[in-house]
């Protein structure tokens, strides 16, 4: 059954995906104004198949956290389900993302559609100066930027690896910083074709006001994430107790603790 669910639900999603992508085109033409209501409805499309097909809920708590002007999210990723299953609840999403994306065709042009962030990270220091800018207009408009602070997707108890360029954010932007937990590695694993049965839950911290030093909003940001995220380790692992990503996930977490 996990097999045939597994199966099922990665055609459907990558054949609606698609179909979106290619049906919705039209949004090429309309000032981007008239063009967000795409990304909720894909989210919901998604969200309903991981569900009645894949056997995966979701559950997202803490939605009156978001600000209701422009601010920064700092999201745990751990899964694909992360970068489309919360955008529903975003203010014209702005995601900062490797700039090679936009080069894959019809997801690449809504991207550049969208107005989202690429960054060149050969180039480091004028990537990060060519980001704020970019980042501080779409403040200016009220948009809620997001950004994965670990640069790329990591397993589910794996150590965490935070990258220094969101605090480069937070002291140019001056905006509040929304962080989130997760546990969606847990049923929807990086690298593996399997989808878990269980619920995928996020949850949405409390901003972290302007005004913090650097370090000190370093370190409160990653207490924060991973704090939360450990904990809804501990609850997926009272729900599904058999699941072998937990198990592999306990001994990702023993293993770094050692050091």
């Amino acid at each position: 059954m996990l097999l045939l669910r597994s199966i099922l639900f990665n055609v459907l999603f990558y054949t609606s995906t698609l179909f979106i992508t290619i049906s919705c085109s039209f949004l090429f033409l309309l000032p981007v104004r008239y063009c967000w209501w795409l990304l909720p409805m894909w989210s919901r499309v998604e969200k309903f198949l991981l569900h009645w097909v894949g056997g995966v809920k979701s559950e997202i708590t803490g939605l009156e956290n978001l600000p209701k002007s422009g601010c920064i999210i700092v999201s745990k990723h751990q899964s694909a389900w992360e970068t489309f299953a919360l955008s529903e609840y975003y203010r014209q999403p702005t995601f900062i993302m490797k700039r090679e994306l936009r080069y894959v065709p019809f997801f690449g042009w809504y991207l550049m559609k969208f107005r989202q962030i690429p960054v060149d990270r050969g180039k480091k220091g004028k990537a990060l100066s060519a980001m704020g800018k970019r980042a501080a207009q779409a403040i200016a408009e009220g948009r809620n930027i997001i950004i994965y602070p670990e640069g790329t997707r990591r397993a589910a108890g794996a150590e965490p690896q935070y990258k220094y360029g969101i605090v480069h954010l937070y002291k140019t932007l001056n905006c509040p910083v929304v962080p989130i937990a997760l546990n969606s590695g847990v049923y929807w694993p990086r690298h593996r074709f399997f989808r878990f049965p269980g619920t995928i839950k996020a949850e949405i911290l409390k901003p972290i006001e302007p005004g913090l030093k650097p370090e000190e909003f370093f370190r409160l940001l990653k207490d924060q994430i991973e704090t939360a995220s450990d904990r809804l380790l501990d609850e997926s692992e009272k729900a599904t107790p058999d699941n072998i990503i937990i198990k592999e996930a306990r001994g990702l977490q023993a293993e770094y603790k050692k050091k």
